[in-house]
């Protein structure tokens, strides 16, 4: 399974509050902080929610062709 790389670019200032609490809920406590999640829906939906906020790379693991 992929992992996804999600860093923190644009401050959440100005924007309303449930965009505030998913940076929080990806794990987020400062800009320019990066965190990796497992690819899964629920992360994907969070990143669209505030994907004006973050950057996002896929993260090819190493036993991942291994099956």
């Amino acid at each position: 399974m992929a992992r996804l790389r999600i860093t923190y670019a644009k401050s959440s200032i100005g924007y309303n509050e449930k965009q505030k609490r998913t940076i929080r809920a990806l794990g987020f406590h400062h800009l320019q902080e990066t965190v990796e999640h497992d690819d899964s829906p629920v992360i994907r939906g969070m990143i669209n929610k505030v994907s004006h906020l973050v950057r996002v790379e896929v993260v090819e693991t190493a036993n991942e062709g291994q099956a």
